[in-house]
């Protein structure tokens, strides 16, 4: 784990000044090489070392967390816990149906096996020879854990800049129960901890006799029994257990009712025909839930299908017949080609935080480009371009006026005019902007001479130049005057910063002197309204000299 101090990060770099750090593959990443960053306004973190060509790094590791490492955190404290033992354990990050690397973990080794699932990407088997150890968000149901009587779960708490790992035991109607690893033990039953001990005691221990030691405990009678038998099926109906309910249903019609009085044989009549209905019930809701997990299956309903599934899986893993087992394998088949990649995902709506992420990339694509001297359009350069293209449609309303000009002129260089992610640009562009405009019209906030078309002023000529009205000076937007308004920064500038440039445009003033700004730098190649490149922010000699020069030819009579 990388410090996230600076002064924390110095000792960091001089501890480990002869190592190096590389981009983990078991981490869903990239494999190259990555250096540390040093931020004393920010976060410290880790960065891959920059491509050797200016091109922008293609990584696929999404997870940032200390959680997406939780598969490396189980496998190092197994593996010291086993080998305390005496054993050689193997150790697979298994991908079932191609489930994200980091799912499963399987642990193998001479006297056992355990599968360690992180998270819901893949079901647990609990009858495939090996013993699943469940993170808490993977749903187990309640019949599961009446006839298995427990199951293990795992958690991961923060210690320092580690993980511990903690095994618990979870029972039906008991709480779960937390150990650490140290206190588990495996015996010819699998894992077991303090609790799966104290819950295999409370299964195998007859009750308490009431009787003196040495008399014989009468078996009950038929009466008690029958009364037993009711109590029993009205806690399984209460829970909502259909396996228990349907056992009870066969064992009082298997009861001998000699010696059950009639009022009791009416109640255990009147019980198992309330429970009939409540299985036939519970058999129609079972068949409405599948029939659902069918219909999304059919109609390509992701959301849908991953929500249906985990709760079928959670509520009806019981006797299940072919036709439902057809249409589970059908759903686990329709989210595992999504997850493997074999369809494409359905369009998701713009995140504000990608959106952000994607217009950086495309701020740094934009700097990569300025700083190359493009005569020739080669291959690589064109590729680049796309990779702008593409960046560009994902930021959507975040890009600014100035660089969707400089978008649209490196796809026309680049002769990349059908490219579909620029008419995605622009066509994200033009319905914020609508929308923009329509809601400061209602408003009354739009000035007049922004509303229409010709009457545009673009943002890259005004704000070289101070308002006359709130005094906003050079590369500041307007603002409300304290006078009449709050103070805040207004979206659009007053119109009497626009009016130069109107009156310029109608003929009615003279024409405006071309600033450096306003033309392309022949030597850094930035475009019109970008400053240039130089240590010192200011323009090259040769822009403003070719400025003066147009100037001077524009003063001609």
């Amino acid at each position: 784990m990388l410090p996230l101090e600076a002064i924390e990060l110095d000792a960091f770099r001089h501890r480990h000044e002869h190592h190096t750090f590389w981009c983990g593959l078991l981490l869903g990443g990239c494999g190259g090489q990555l250096t540390t960053k040093l931020y004393t306004d920010r976060v410290c973190h880790f960065a891959h070392h920059p491509d050797p060509d200016g091109l922008p790094q293609v990584c696929g590791r999404h997870a940032r967390g200390v959680a997406s490492a939780d598969h490396l955190y189980v496998k190092s404290a197994a593996a010291a816990w086993l080998h305390g033992r005496g054993e050689q354990p193997r150790f697979d990050y298994a991908r079932p149906d191609g489930a994200p690397i980091g799912s499963v973990v399987d642990i193998q080794w001479r006297r056992g096996g355990l599968r360690v699932h992180l998270d819901q990407a893949v079901t647990p088997e609990w009858d495939a020879g090996i013993e699943p150890v469940l993170c808490m968000s993977v749903p187990v149901d309640r019949d599961t854990l009446i006839s298995r009587w427990y199951v293990h779960r795992i958690r991961l708490d923060n210690e320092g800049t580690a993980r511990r790992v903690r095994i618990g035991t979870e029972a039906f109607a008991r709480p779960t129960e937390w150990f650490a690893l140290d206190h588990c033990e495996m015996t010819e039953r699998g894992l077991s901890t303090p609790a799966v001990e104290r819950i295999i005691h409370a299964h195998r221990t007859p009750p308490p006799s009431r009787w003196p030691t040495g008399k014989a405990q009468k078996a009950p009678t038929a009466q008690v029994r029958a009364r037993t038998l009711i109590r029993r099926l009205a806690d399984a109906r209460k829970l909502g257990s259909v396996v228990v309910a349907s056992r009870v249903c066969r064992e009082i019609a298997a009861l001998n009712p000699t010696g059950v009085d009639q009022a009791t044989q009416a109640e255990l009549a009147a019980a198992v025909q309330e429970a009939d209905c409540w299985l036939e019930q519970q058999a129609r809701a079972r068949r409405a839930l599948f029939s659902r997990l069918n219909d999304a299956v059919h109609a390509q309903k992701t959301k849908q299908v991953r929500e249906l599934l985990i709760r079928v899986n959670a509520t009806a893993t019981h006797g299940r017949t072919e036709a439902e087992d057809a249409i589970v394998e059908a759903a686990t088949d329709h989210v595992a080609a999504l997850t493997r990649g074999r369809q494409a995902p359905a369009p998701r709506r713009e995140t504000h935080v990608g959106s952000r992420a994607a217009h950086q990339r495309v701020g740094n694509i934009l700097n990569n480009l300025r700083r190359r001297d493009v005569l020739v359009m080669t291959a690589e350069v064109r590729g680049l371009v796309k990779v702008l293209l593409q960046a560009a449609a994902e930021a959507g309303t975040h890009v600014t006026d100035g660089e969707a000009g400089e978008i649209a002129a490196w796809q026309e260089r680049a002769g990349l005019a059908s490219f579909s992610p620029a008419g995605a640009v622009a066509a994200a562009r033009a319905a914020a902007a609508q929308r923009t405009r329509n809601k400061q019209e209602a408003a009354g906030q739009l000035p007049k001479q922004t509303r229409s078309g010709p009457e545009r002023v673009a943002r890259r000529f005004w704000i070289q130049h101070k308002c006359p009205r709130c005094h906003a000076g050079k590369g500041k937007n307007c603002v409300n005057n304290t006078r009449s308004g709050t103070g805040e920064v207004r979206r659009v500038p007053h119109p009497e910063r626009l009016k130069p440039f109107l009156e310029e445009r109608k003929g009615k003033a003279p024409k405006r002197r071309l600033q450096a700004i306003d033309i392309t730098c022949p030597d850094c190649r930035r475009p019109p309204g970008s400053p240039c490149a130089s240590p010192n922010g200011g323009a090259h000699r040769s822009r403003a000299e070719r400025a003066q020069a147009r100037n001077s030819k524009n003063a001609r009579p």
